[in-house]
């Protein structure tokens, strides 16, 4: 993540907002029209901050045609745990 002024930090309704964006049209857009289909207007800024945010914590990823897809499973970790697996 670069390094970037942050003029306005985003609210956990905005983060949230932004995940079920995703979730419902993972793997159809990029960051614009991702941002136009937000149900509310936010800062574009306020948006990269959000993905930078998502991506670093391993809930996206953005493949080289610059298309969103949503990777965060908590399904799937839930049944990993009920079948044994060993975290550290």
């Amino acid at each position: 993540m670069a390094e970037t002024t942050i003029l306005h930090s985003p609210t956990l309704e905005s983060v949230i907002m932004v995940e079920k964006t995703i979730q419902k049209y993972s793997q159809e857009c990029g960051k614009y029209q991702l941002w136009k289909k937000l149900p509310k207007k936010m800062m574009y800024q306020t948006f990269q901050t959000i993905l930078d945010y998502l991506e670093n914590s391993g809930k996206i990823m953005i493949d080289k045609e610059g298309c969103i897809i949503w990777t965060y499973n908590p399904e799937r970790i839930r049944k990993l745990i009920s079948e044994g697996v060993k975290l550290r």
